[in-house]
């Protein structure tokens, strides 16, 4: 029988698991110029991962990508795990957008026209951090 609590988080969960395997899904086999780029990016704010070939970084991402998709569709794994996994990679989605020159406006938190694209994903750490909760908070535990 299917916990009231799995109920409860499976929207959730598939839907961000979808959202975030199907992003992965599309990195494993990158042309050059968009690991380069993808791992350019990453490097502006996170300078360590400009030390990667541009390929093995956007391997490591989709690995990164496809496994916390994974761990949110798969009923099996716990919530409080696919949670932090999710919480931990959103929020480094939105360091992304957070240290990025031109991204957030001036001052401020609001998102620029070059910046919504990376403050789409700010939905993603609420998702995780609410998983984690449910799943610690329950009663019977």
């Amino acid at each position: 029988m299917i916990s009231r609590s799995l109920l409860r988080q499976l929207p959730a969960r598939v839907t961000t698991g979808a959202y975030v395997l199907n992003s992965g899904l599309g990195k494993p086999h990158a042309d050059q110029q968009t690991a380069e780029s993808l791992r350019g990016f990453a490097s502006t704010t996170y300078p360590v991962l400009g030390e990667l070939d541009a390929q093995r970084f956007t391997t490591l991402l989709a690995a990164g990508e496809i496994a916390t998709g994974v761990a949110l569709l798969v009923p099996l794994v716990p919530a409080v795990i696919a949670g932090a996994a999710l919480t931990g990679f959103a929020c480094a989605l939105l360091g992304l957008y957070l240290r990025t020159p031109g991204t957030p406006q001036r001052g401020g938190l609001r998102p620029t026209e070059q910046g919504s694209s990376l403050a789409k994903d700010v939905w993603l750490p609420g998702v995780g951090r609410s998983l984690v909760l449910d799943d610690v908070s329950r009663e019977g535990r």
